[in-house]
């Protein structure tokens, strides 16, 4: 998906592409559910929000209610936090900020990269231009998984143990030649 900053509020009005992170079935499942709805009962295409502003009126009861949804995105992150704290409430969990789920993300993103390169279009991904942005601000390491990184260094991998092993080999046969003098 690209995200076109003329079109799309982004941070830094910055445009980038973006594709989706499988997460679980479950959660893909859920996407699915709530496209599917705004497809369906909302007759919404490509170009209209994922997630929508709500149509508020007044409620003489309660204030204001939701009524609806429009083709409009969000201007503040205040709905967004209260559906959160609703939600959380509901499941009878703390509060965390939308934020917090970016951040969980990003570290499960970062424990998955193999290489370089996968960290490289990862960090791309999420709308990083510099892989160090995605290091400097979500790269942090608690001490319980900072110990289990180190115990997986102390023990070397198949490949390591055969690249020394021949190293070795080659050390060896280097100083019988030497001491031969070859």
């Amino acid at each position: 998906m690209s995200l076109d900053a003329r079109e799309v509020k982004t941070k830094n009005s910055k445009s980038f592409t973006t594709f989706l992170v499988l997460v679980g079935d479950d959660i893909r499942a859920m996407f699915d559910d709530w496209v599917k709805t705004l497809t369906r009962d909302h007759n919404w295409g490509p170009h209209d929000p994922l997630f929508p502003a709500t149509v508020m009126e007044h409620d003489p009861e309660h204030g204001r209610r939701a009524v609806g949804i429009k083709r409009e995105h969000w201007t503040t992150t205040d709905p967004v936090r209260r559906i959160f704290r609703q939600a959380f409430a509901n499941a009878g969990l703390p509060y965390f900020h939308p934020h917090s789920f970016r951040h969980t993300l990003i570290r499960d993103g970062i424990r998955r990269c193999r290489d370089a390169e996968q960290f490289k279009a990862f960090s791309q991904n999420v709308g990083h231009e510099n892989v160090m942005t995605t290091f400097k601000n979500y790269g942090s390491v608690s001490i319980e998984r900072q110990a289990e990184l180190i115990r997986q260094l102390a023990a070397p991998s198949t490949l390591a143990k055969r690249a020394v092993a021949d190293i070795m080999r080659e050390l060896n046969a280097a100083l019988r030649t030497e001491q031969r003098g070859e």
